[in-house]
């Protein structure tokens, strides 16, 4: 299998990717690269960069905005006449997404970063087994 890279752009602040299987920091790399199957819902997209992510500025990382902002992610997707009726949908979203985008289970993004004159880059050559120590 060949190896693709492309640029995502990231905040400066961002903390390193964690190692795969390590607790998630909100390094924002797995979403920046491309959504979750939520994220596609949320977003409307397949590839690039999730619309749902969200940079948490006070905390200096990246959050899931079905988790910290479900009723606005919501809203990104709705019609302005149907924002009336987001409260139920938003609160269901909180609920349910933790479960929906494997929170607390680990990073399981098996993109390996690099940087370049200050850019992010990465590959996304799909590991079929977690990386090892070696």
């Amino acid at each position: 299998m060949a190896n693709h890279r492309s640029t995502i752009f990231i905040q400066p602040e961002a903390p390193a990717k964690p190692a795969w299987g390590s607790a998630c920091n909100g390094c924002g790399v797995c979403c920046l690269a491309e959504p979750c199957p939520v994220g596609v819902l949320l977003s409307g997209r397949r590839t690039g960069a999730c619309k749902a992510l969200v940079w948490a500025d006070a905390l200096g990382v990246y959050r899931c905005g079905a988790l910290t902002e479900p009723r606005q992610v919501l809203a990104n997707r709705t019609p302005v006449w149907m924002h009336w009726a987001l409260r139920p949908p938003a609160r269901l979203l909180a609920w349910m997404a933790p479960r929906w985008i494997s929170a607390g289970t680990g990073c399981d993004c098996s993109l390996e970063v690099w940087t370049q004159s200050g850019k992010i880059r990465i590959d996304t050559t799909e590991l079929t087994e977690p990386p090892t120590d070696d």
